[in-house]
């Protein structure tokens, strides 16, 4: 909301939409203004990204100077955006066909950066097979949406979620983000792709970040897409904190500290075996763990 500051400057605070072409467009909560950056922080390299808070200082006819940005309660690097609530994390169950891998390593940077990370597989018109095996597999342990953005399915229940709320979508190219926003926010017109028969992935169509009102409060991230990511720089000891249904187990582990893998009288393993962790979510924990690992002994 907008808000003039008790001071002899009367700067006024608002929200980072998008930064383009060496312009702001921040919205107060009334009015949106192009800024430019105040000379000191282009010197001081201060990036300012879609979602930040900042103070700017009004000029004539909606134009501004950013004079200061404001700390940050959260930032992701890859889609660069600050200030997130959570993370719409979209797979498609076909063209293209999800990767659990690339799908884990978006949640655990989620979870990283401190957003809450929600999972929505979309284009489900074009199959139910896969559905049921990859809801169950992590609808344990996340807020899990089944969409279509061709024919609206479920798109309903995801609003409801983004309502009040910062919000970005995140995901590969060619899964329907930027056709489930249009959904969302209708007349918006965001541009879409057509999946690449030979390649089976989605052309890039959004080319920056940039934060899109949403008609029921809030604000959602159209970000571009891709297709890598790389897990993050964490301690072997720190990735059980990335899989939330182990967490009720791990005190019951015979070893402080287990890590889950090899080690006797572990709580977890025995609740795989039972069927209480889902065994493709565990192996693909194991997965990483040994990727981690690998890193430590070089």
């Amino acid at each position: 909301m907008s808000r003039v500051l008790d001071s002899p400057d009367n700067l006024v605070e608002g929200l980072v939409l998008k930064a383009y072409g060496g312009f702001y467009y921040v919205h107060d909560g009334k009015t949106q203004w192009e800024c430019s950056l105040r000379g000191r922080l282009r010197h001081e390299k201060q990036q300012v990204l879609a979602g930040d808070r900042v103070q700017l200082r009004p000029g004539s006819e909606h134009t501004g100077v950013v004079e200061k940005v404001l700390p940050r309660r959260s930032l992701l690097k890859r889609p660069a955006v600050a200030n997130v609530d959570q993370a719409v994390i979209v797979f498609s169950l076909r063209e293209p066909d999800p990767s659990p891998g690339l799908l884990e390593r978006f949640l655990i940077t989620a979870k990283l950066n401190f957003i809450e990370p929600l999972i929505c597989f979309n284009k489900v018109d074009l199959t139910r097979e896969a559905q049921i095996e990859l809801v169950s597999r992590y609808q344990r342990a996340y807020p899990v949406f089944v969409t279509s953005a061709r024919t609206g399915e479920g798109v309903d229940r995801l609003r409801e979620s983004l309502a009040g709320k910062i919000s970005v979508f995140a995901g590969p190219s060619g899964v329907g983000k930027s056709s489930i926003l249009n959904i969302l926010i209708p007349g918006v017109g965001l541009r879409t792709g057509e999946v690449s028969a030979k390649l089976k992935g989605g052309r890039h169509t959004t080319r920056h970040v940039q934060l899109i009102s949403l008609p029921s409060g809030g604000f959602v991230a159209d970000t571009p897409g891709f297709t890598s990511l790389d897990l993050p720089d964490i301690k072997p000891e720190e990735l059980p904190g990335f899989f939330p249904e182990m967490e009720e187990y791990n005190h019951e582990c015979y070893f402080s500290g287990c890590l889950h893998f090899k080690e006797p009288g572990c709580a977890v393993r025995k609740a795989v075996e039972a069927g209480r962790i889902g065994e493709a979510r565990y192996r693909q924990y194991v997965e990483f763990l040994e990727e981690l690992m690998d890193r430590r002994r070089y």
